[in-house]
Protein backbone atom coordinates (compact mmCIF):
# COMPACT_ATOMS: atom_id res chain seq x y z
CA UNK A 1 0.00 0.00 0.00
CA UNK A 2 2.90 2.32 0.71
CA UNK A 3 4.72 1.46 -2.94
CA UNK A 4 1.31 3.04 -4.50
CA UNK A 5 0.78 6.04 -2.14
CA UNK A 6 -2.26 4.65 -0.42
CA UNK A 7 -0.38 5.22 2.99
CA UNK A 8 2.46 6.56 4.01
CA UNK A 9 4.52 7.39 7.19
CA UNK A 10 3.19 10.76 6.79
CA UNK A 11 -0.45 10.42 6.21
CA UNK A 12 -1.33 8.68 9.41
CA UNK A 13 0.97 7.12 11.92
CA UNK A 14 -1.46 5.22 13.95
CA UNK A 15 0.17 1.55 13.17
CA UNK A 16 -4.11 0.27 14.29
CA UNK A 17 -5.06 2.34 11.07
CA UNK A 18 -2.91 1.20 8.86
CA UNK A 19 -4.02 -2.21 10.14
CA UNK A 20 -7.42 -1.66 9.27
CA UNK A 21 -6.74 -0.40 5.74
CA UNK A 22 -4.57 -4.15 5.39
CA UNK A 23 -7.62 -6.49 6.61
CA UNK A 24 -10.06 -4.19 4.71
CA UNK A 25 -8.06 -4.87 1.15
CA UNK A 26 -7.62 -8.53 2.12
CA UNK A 27 -11.97 -8.30 2.49
CA UNK A 28 -11.83 -7.17 -0.91
CA UNK A 29 -9.57 -9.77 -2.66
CA UNK A 30 -11.40 -12.66 -0.72
CA UNK A 31 -13.86 -14.60 -3.05
CA UNK A 32 -16.72 -13.65 -3.21
CA UNK A 33 -19.21 -15.83 -5.32
CA UNK A 34 -18.72 -14.79 -8.53
CA UNK A 35 -18.06 -10.73 -8.09
CA UNK A 36 -14.74 -9.74 -9.52
CA UNK A 37 -12.68 -6.92 -8.07
CA UNK A 38 -13.94 -4.29 -10.71
CA UNK A 39 -17.73 -4.81 -9.35
CA UNK A 40 -16.01 -5.01 -5.63
CA UNK A 41 -15.19 -1.57 -6.24
CA UNK A 42 -17.58 0.20 -7.58
CA UNK A 43 -19.81 -1.24 -5.33
CA UNK A 44 -17.27 0.04 -2.57
CA UNK A 45 -17.73 3.58 -4.76
CA UNK A 46 -21.31 3.18 -5.19
CA UNK A 47 -22.60 2.57 -1.08
CA UNK A 48 -19.66 3.77 1.25
CA UNK A 49 -20.99 7.38 1.59
CA UNK A 50 -24.18 5.56 2.88
CA UNK A 51 -22.31 3.92 5.32
CA UNK A 52 -22.12 5.96 8.43
CA UNK A 53 -20.48 6.36 12.08
CA UNK A 54 -24.14 5.78 13.61
CA UNK A 55 -25.06 2.94 10.51
CA UNK A 56 -22.01 1.18 11.86
CA UNK A 57 -22.78 1.46 15.52
CA UNK A 58 -26.50 -0.28 14.73
CA UNK A 59 -24.80 -2.90 13.22
CA UNK A 60 -22.32 -3.78 16.12
CA UNK A 61 -25.19 -3.37 18.38
CA UNK A 62 -27.14 -6.18 16.35
CA UNK A 63 -23.82 -7.96 16.44
CA UNK A 64 -23.41 -8.00 19.88
CA UNK A 65 -27.01 -9.31 20.29
CA UNK A 66 -26.53 -12.38 18.15
CA UNK A 67 -23.28 -13.07 18.84
CA UNK A 68 -20.36 -12.57 16.39
CA UNK A 69 -18.87 -16.15 16.26
CA UNK A 70 -19.58 -16.39 12.90
CA UNK A 71 -17.74 -13.43 11.84
CA UNK A 72 -15.00 -13.99 13.95
CA UNK A 73 -14.33 -17.32 12.50
CA UNK A 74 -14.69 -15.63 8.78
CA UNK A 75 -12.42 -12.97 9.72
CA UNK A 76 -8.55 -13.32 10.01
CA UNK A 77 -7.36 -12.67 13.10
CA UNK A 78 -4.42 -10.26 14.04
CA UNK A 79 -4.35 -10.04 17.58
CA UNK A 80 -1.71 -11.74 18.95
CA UNK A 81 -2.91 -15.29 19.87
CA UNK A 82 -1.76 -18.41 18.62
CA UNK A 83 -3.49 -18.68 15.64
CA UNK A 84 -1.39 -15.42 14.26
CA UNK A 85 1.59 -17.41 13.55
CA UNK A 86 -0.72 -19.68 10.89
CA UNK A 87 -1.77 -17.57 9.22
CA UNK A 88 -2.03 -19.67 6.49
CA UNK A 89 -4.65 -22.33 8.11
CA UNK A 90 -7.27 -19.74 7.49
CA UNK A 91 -6.41 -18.15 4.16
CA UNK A 92 -4.82 -21.24 2.10
CA UNK A 93 -7.40 -21.41 -0.37
CA UNK A 94 -7.57 -17.39 -1.24
CA UNK A 95 -3.97 -16.99 -1.54
CA UNK A 96 -0.75 -18.99 -2.29
CA UNK A 97 0.92 -19.40 1.33
CA UNK A 98 3.77 -21.42 2.85
CA UNK A 99 4.44 -22.26 6.26
CA UNK A 100 8.11 -22.34 7.89
CA UNK A 101 8.33 -25.96 7.96
CA UNK A 102 7.41 -26.59 4.13
CA UNK A 103 10.20 -24.10 3.56
CA UNK A 104 12.95 -26.04 5.93
CA UNK A 105 11.77 -29.30 4.15
CA UNK A 106 11.94 -27.81 0.60
CA UNK A 107 15.27 -26.48 1.41
CA UNK A 108 17.25 -29.71 0.18
CA UNK A 109 15.90 -29.97 -2.93
CA UNK A 110 16.84 -26.09 -3.31
CA UNK A 111 20.44 -27.10 -3.02
CA UNK A 112 20.41 -29.97 -5.25
CA UNK A 113 18.52 -28.09 -7.77
CA UNK A 114 20.67 -25.06 -7.55
CA UNK A 115 23.95 -27.67 -7.68
CA UNK A 116 22.88 -29.78 -10.65
CA UNK A 117 20.78 -27.73 -12.81
CA UNK A 118 22.04 -24.11 -12.84
CA UNK A 119 24.63 -25.54 -15.59
CA UNK A 120 21.90 -26.43 -17.66
CA UNK A 121 21.44 -22.64 -18.49
CA UNK A 122 24.78 -21.73 -17.62
CA UNK A 123 25.22 -20.30 -14.52
CA UNK A 124 27.44 -20.92 -11.85
CA UNK A 125 26.28 -21.79 -8.23
CA UNK A 126 28.93 -20.61 -7.10
CA UNK A 127 28.55 -16.72 -7.56
CA UNK A 128 25.68 -15.74 -4.61
CA UNK A 129 24.12 -13.52 -6.64
CA UNK A 130 23.02 -16.22 -9.29
CA UNK A 131 20.90 -18.27 -6.78
CA UNK A 132 19.45 -14.89 -5.14
CA UNK A 133 18.39 -13.82 -8.31
CA UNK A 134 16.24 -16.25 -8.73
CA UNK A 135 15.35 -17.92 -5.50
CA UNK A 136 12.40 -15.94 -4.06
CA UNK A 137 10.38 -18.08 -6.61
CA UNK A 138 12.14 -21.01 -6.96
CA UNK A 139 11.99 -21.62 -2.94
CA UNK A 140 8.65 -20.11 -3.11
CA UNK A 141 7.19 -22.79 -5.84
CA UNK A 142 9.12 -25.54 -3.75
CA UNK A 143 7.87 -24.67 -0.40
CA UNK A 144 4.54 -24.77 -1.67
CA UNK A 145 5.15 -27.83 -3.08
CA UNK A 146 6.73 -29.33 0.04
CA UNK A 147 3.36 -28.07 2.03
CA UNK A 148 0.91 -29.94 0.09
CA UNK A 149 3.39 -32.94 -0.09
CA UNK A 150 2.75 -32.89 3.50
CA UNK A 151 -1.26 -32.85 2.30
CA UNK A 152 -1.26 -35.51 1.26
CA UNK A 153 0.79 -37.45 3.14
CA UNK A 154 -1.58 -36.57 6.46
CA UNK A 155 -4.44 -37.96 4.06
CA UNK A 156 -2.18 -41.18 3.46
CA UNK A 157 -2.58 -41.65 7.25
CA UNK A 158 -6.08 -40.64 8.10
CA UNK A 159 -8.13 -43.08 9.41
CA UNK A 160 -11.05 -41.10 7.25
CA UNK A 161 -9.47 -41.59 4.25
CA UNK A 162 -11.59 -43.97 1.91
CA UNK A 163 -14.85 -42.21 3.49
CA UNK A 164 -16.70 -40.12 0.65
CA UNK A 165 -15.82 -36.20 1.80
CA UNK A 166 -19.35 -35.48 1.80
CA UNK A 167 -20.28 -37.73 4.44
CA UNK A 168 -17.80 -35.20 6.85
CA UNK A 169 -20.17 -33.32 8.87
CA UNK A 170 -20.17 -29.73 8.84
CA UNK A 171 -19.63 -29.39 12.32
CA UNK A 172 -16.32 -32.03 11.88
CA UNK A 173 -15.02 -28.98 9.40
CA UNK A 174 -15.76 -26.46 11.98
CA UNK A 175 -13.14 -27.93 14.62
CA UNK A 176 -9.79 -26.66 14.85
CA UNK A 177 -8.46 -29.00 12.48
CA UNK A 178 -10.99 -28.24 10.13
CA UNK A 179 -8.58 -26.50 7.83
CA UNK A 180 -7.08 -29.58 7.54
CA UNK A 181 -9.76 -31.28 6.22
CA UNK A 182 -10.75 -28.55 3.96
CA UNK A 183 -6.90 -28.31 2.68
CA UNK A 184 -7.70 -32.09 2.15
CA UNK A 185 -10.70 -31.62 -0.04
CA UNK A 186 -8.82 -29.25 -2.16
CA UNK A 187 -6.39 -31.71 -2.53
CA UNK A 188 -8.27 -33.64 -4.49
CA UNK A 189 -9.79 -30.82 -6.29
CA UNK A 190 -7.45 -27.76 -7.44
CA UNK A 191 -4.89 -27.43 -5.12
CA UNK A 192 -2.26 -25.56 -6.93
CA UNK A 193 -4.78 -22.81 -8.14
CA UNK A 194 -3.36 -19.95 -5.58
CA UNK A 195 0.33 -20.75 -6.51
CA UNK A 196 -1.03 -20.96 -10.34
CA UNK A 197 -2.95 -17.23 -9.88
CA UNK A 198 0.62 -15.93 -8.26
CA UNK A 199 2.43 -16.69 -11.00
CA UNK A 200 0.46 -15.93 -13.61
CA UNK A 201 0.54 -12.42 -12.16
CA UNK A 202 4.12 -12.62 -12.12
CA UNK A 203 4.04 -13.47 -16.30
CA UNK A 204 6.14 -16.63 -15.30
CA UNK A 205 2.91 -19.40 -15.98
CA UNK A 206 3.19 -21.42 -19.01
CA UNK A 207 1.02 -24.11 -20.02
CA UNK A 208 4.12 -26.88 -19.53
CA UNK A 209 4.13 -25.86 -16.52
CA UNK A 210 0.38 -26.10 -15.60
CA UNK A 211 1.29 -29.97 -17.37
CA UNK A 212 3.85 -31.09 -14.91
CA UNK A 213 1.07 -29.71 -12.07
CA UNK A 214 -0.78 -31.61 -12.92
CA UNK A 215 1.61 -34.39 -13.12
CA UNK A 216 2.01 -33.62 -9.33
CA UNK A 217 -1.90 -33.98 -8.53
CA UNK A 218 -1.59 -37.41 -10.09
CA UNK A 219 1.65 -38.32 -8.64
CA UNK A 220 -0.11 -37.91 -5.28
CA UNK A 221 -3.43 -39.62 -6.13
CA UNK A 222 -1.39 -42.88 -7.57
CA UNK A 223 0.47 -42.59 -4.30
CA UNK A 224 -2.82 -42.45 -1.85
CA UNK A 225 -4.10 -45.23 -4.29
CA UNK A 226 -1.03 -47.60 -3.60
CA UNK A 227 -0.01 -47.04 -0.35
CA UNK A 228 -3.07 -46.62 1.44
CA UNK A 229 -4.02 -49.08 4.16
CA UNK A 230 -7.52 -48.17 4.24
CA UNK A 231 -7.41 -49.53 -0.17
CA UNK A 232 -4.98 -52.08 0.61
CA UNK A 233 -7.40 -54.59 -1.94
CA UNK A 234 -7.03 -52.65 -4.63
CA UNK A 235 -4.86 -54.65 -7.27
CA UNK A 236 -1.42 -53.08 -8.14
CA UNK A 237 -0.24 -52.75 -11.75
CA UNK A 238 3.00 -52.41 -12.87
CA UNK A 239 1.86 -49.57 -14.68
CA UNK A 240 0.47 -47.78 -12.05
CA UNK A 241 3.66 -48.12 -10.28
CA UNK A 242 6.17 -46.95 -12.87
CA UNK A 243 3.81 -43.89 -13.95
CA UNK A 244 4.12 -42.70 -10.35
CA UNK A 245 7.83 -43.69 -10.50
CA UNK A 246 8.15 -40.81 -13.53
CA UNK A 247 5.80 -38.43 -12.04
CA UNK A 248 7.48 -37.89 -8.93
CA UNK A 249 10.19 -35.61 -9.51
CA UNK A 250 7.57 -32.94 -10.89
CA UNK A 251 9.04 -30.82 -8.63
CA UNK A 252 12.17 -30.12 -10.27
CA UNK A 253 10.93 -30.16 -13.67
CA UNK A 254 8.24 -27.18 -12.66
CA UNK A 255 11.98 -25.39 -10.99
CA UNK A 256 13.55 -26.13 -14.39
CA UNK A 257 10.70 -24.57 -16.21
CA UNK A 258 10.26 -21.66 -14.01
CA UNK A 259 13.88 -20.96 -14.43
CA UNK A 260 13.50 -20.41 -17.71
CA UNK A 261 10.55 -18.37 -17.55
CA UNK A 262 13.06 -15.99 -15.35
CA UNK A 263 15.47 -15.73 -17.36
CA UNK A 264 13.92 -15.26 -20.15
CA UNK A 265 15.22 -18.39 -22.41
CA UNK A 266 13.50 -20.72 -24.62
CA UNK A 267 12.96 -24.51 -23.18
CA UNK A 268 15.79 -26.77 -24.43
CA UNK A 269 14.29 -30.25 -25.51
CA UNK A 270 17.55 -31.79 -24.67
CA UNK A 271 18.15 -30.94 -21.67
CA UNK A 272 14.67 -31.67 -20.60
CA UNK A 273 14.64 -35.06 -21.81
CA UNK A 274 18.09 -36.12 -20.22
CA UNK A 275 17.17 -34.52 -17.16
CA UNK A 276 14.35 -36.19 -17.24
CA UNK A 277 15.96 -39.42 -17.49
CA UNK A 278 18.61 -38.86 -14.92
CA UNK A 279 15.49 -37.94 -12.34
CA UNK A 280 13.87 -41.30 -13.14
CA UNK A 281 16.88 -43.24 -12.23
CA UNK A 282 17.85 -41.09 -9.19
CA UNK A 283 14.44 -41.47 -7.73
CA UNK A 284 14.68 -45.49 -7.90
CA UNK A 285 18.24 -45.25 -6.82
CA UNK A 286 16.47 -43.17 -3.72
CA UNK A 287 13.90 -45.52 -3.07
CA UNK A 288 16.72 -48.33 -2.55
CA UNK A 289 18.26 -46.19 -0.22
CA UNK A 290 15.13 -45.42 1.86
CA UNK A 291 13.36 -48.66 1.26
CA UNK A 292 13.38 -49.68 4.76
CA UNK A 293 12.35 -46.52 5.82
CA UNK A 294 9.39 -46.31 3.34
CA UNK A 295 8.05 -49.65 4.43
CA UNK A 296 8.43 -48.10 8.38
CA UNK A 297 6.19 -45.13 7.06
CA UNK A 298 4.07 -46.72 4.23
CA UNK A 299 5.42 -44.50 1.79
CA UNK A 300 5.37 -44.89 -1.82
CA UNK A 301 8.77 -46.90 -2.83
CA UNK A 302 9.02 -48.86 -5.89
CA UNK A 303 10.68 -51.81 -4.77
CA UNK A 304 7.77 -52.20 -2.11
CA UNK A 305 5.50 -52.28 -4.99
CA UNK A 306 7.47 -54.84 -7.32
CA UNK A 307 7.19 -57.04 -4.25
CA UNK A 308 3.94 -56.89 -4.49
CA UNK A 309 3.68 -57.50 -7.86
CA UNK A 310 6.70 -59.88 -8.91
CA UNK A 311 7.15 -61.25 -5.02
CA UNK A 312 10.34 -61.69 -3.31
CA UNK A 313 12.02 -64.51 -5.97
CA UNK A 314 11.83 -61.96 -8.88
CA UNK A 315 11.57 -58.43 -7.78
CA UNK A 316 15.37 -58.17 -8.36
CA UNK A 317 14.84 -59.17 -11.97
CA UNK A 318 12.14 -57.43 -13.31
CA UNK A 319 13.77 -54.31 -11.51
CA UNK A 320 17.57 -54.51 -13.01
CA UNK A 321 15.36 -55.26 -16.23
CA UNK A 322 14.03 -50.79 -16.06
CA UNK A 323 17.04 -49.93 -14.90
CA UNK A 324 18.72 -51.27 -17.84
CA UNK A 325 16.57 -49.70 -20.42
CA UNK A 326 16.50 -46.40 -19.07
CA UNK A 327 20.56 -46.31 -18.43
CA UNK A 328 20.66 -47.26 -22.07
CA UNK A 329 18.56 -44.20 -23.05
CA UNK A 330 20.86 -42.11 -20.52
CA UNK A 331 24.16 -42.99 -21.98
CA UNK A 332 22.64 -41.96 -25.27
CA UNK A 333 21.65 -38.50 -24.22
CA UNK A 334 24.82 -37.75 -22.43
CA UNK A 335 26.18 -38.36 -25.50
CA UNK A 336 24.34 -35.62 -27.02
CA UNK A 337 25.05 -33.28 -24.59
CA UNK A 338 27.85 -30.53 -25.08
CA UNK A 339 30.56 -32.48 -24.24
CA UNK A 340 31.94 -28.87 -21.52
CA UNK A 341 28.18 -29.40 -20.09
CA UNK A 342 28.59 -33.22 -20.35
CA UNK A 343 31.89 -33.56 -17.78
CA UNK A 344 30.13 -30.45 -16.02
CA UNK A 345 27.06 -32.36 -14.79
CA UNK A 346 29.38 -35.96 -14.52
CA UNK A 347 31.55 -34.35 -12.00
CA UNK A 348 28.51 -33.24 -10.02
CA UNK A 349 27.63 -36.90 -9.81
CA UNK A 350 30.84 -37.86 -8.28
CA UNK A 351 29.98 -34.75 -5.56
CA UNK A 352 27.09 -36.28 -5.03
CA UNK A 353 28.54 -40.09 -4.54
CA UNK A 354 31.17 -38.91 -2.29
CA UNK A 355 28.77 -36.96 -0.11
CA UNK A 356 27.09 -40.05 0.69
CA UNK A 357 24.04 -42.45 0.52
CA UNK A 358 22.15 -41.20 -2.54
CA UNK A 359 23.40 -41.52 -6.01
CA UNK A 360 22.72 -38.32 -8.10
CA UNK A 361 23.35 -40.51 -11.87
CA UNK A 362 23.54 -43.95 -13.13
CA UNK A 363 26.92 -42.99 -14.21
CA UNK A 364 28.63 -44.09 -10.76
CA UNK A 365 28.79 -46.68 -8.26
CA UNK A 366 26.55 -50.10 -8.38
CA UNK A 367 22.99 -50.37 -7.93
CA UNK A 368 22.43 -52.73 -4.50
CA UNK A 369 18.97 -53.95 -3.51
CA UNK A 370 18.52 -54.17 -0.29
CA UNK A 371 17.10 -57.16 1.72
CA UNK A 372 13.39 -57.95 0.65
CA UNK A 373 10.74 -57.41 3.29
CA UNK A 374 8.14 -59.90 2.57
CA UNK A 375 6.43 -59.67 5.35
CA UNK A 376 6.02 -55.23 5.99
CA UNK A 377 3.11 -55.85 8.63
CA UNK A 378 5.93 -58.20 11.04
CA UNK A 379 8.13 -55.64 10.06
CA UNK A 380 6.57 -53.25 11.52
CA UNK A 381 5.95 -55.02 14.92
CA UNK A 382 9.63 -55.85 15.15
CA UNK A 383 11.31 -52.42 14.80
CA UNK A 384 8.27 -50.27 16.31
CA UNK A 385 8.05 -52.70 19.24
CA UNK A 386 4.04 -53.26 18.87
CA UNK A 387 1.37 -55.74 17.97
CA UNK A 388 0.29 -56.74 14.32
CA UNK A 389 -2.89 -55.57 14.72
CA UNK A 390 -2.29 -51.71 15.62
CA UNK A 391 1.25 -51.27 13.35
CA UNK A 392 -0.22 -49.38 10.55
CA UNK A 393 -2.65 -47.96 12.96
CA UNK A 394 -0.27 -46.38 15.69
CA UNK A 395 1.45 -44.31 12.95
CA UNK A 396 -1.92 -43.17 11.47
CA UNK A 397 -3.08 -42.01 15.01
CA UNK A 398 -0.74 -39.54 14.93
CA UNK A 399 -2.17 -37.48 12.10
CA UNK A 400 -5.84 -38.03 13.25
CA UNK A 401 -7.99 -34.94 13.48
Amino acid sequence: MESHGIINDNSNKNPHSHRFLANFTLFLVQPCSNLDLEVKCQLISEYIARISTSFIEEALHWVEEEGNEEIENAMPSHSGDKQDIYPSQDSFHEAATVGLEAMHRANSTLEDFCRSYFMFHKMDVHHPQSIFRYLPILSFTESYIYQLDTLNEKLLRSPTYGVQFGEISDMVCQTKQGWEIRSLKMLEADPFRPLVILLEHQGLFTERIREELRSGVEYWTLERKLCCPHLTENKITVGDVMRAISLKSFDYRVLNLLLYQLRGEKVNELHMEFLSISEFLVEISDDLFDYEDDVLENNFNILRMFVRIYGASSTAMMLAKYITEAEEKYEKLLEALDPDLSMIYQKRCEEATKEGGKILGPALGTWNIPAIIEDEDSYRCKILNIKPSTAVQADVDRYSC
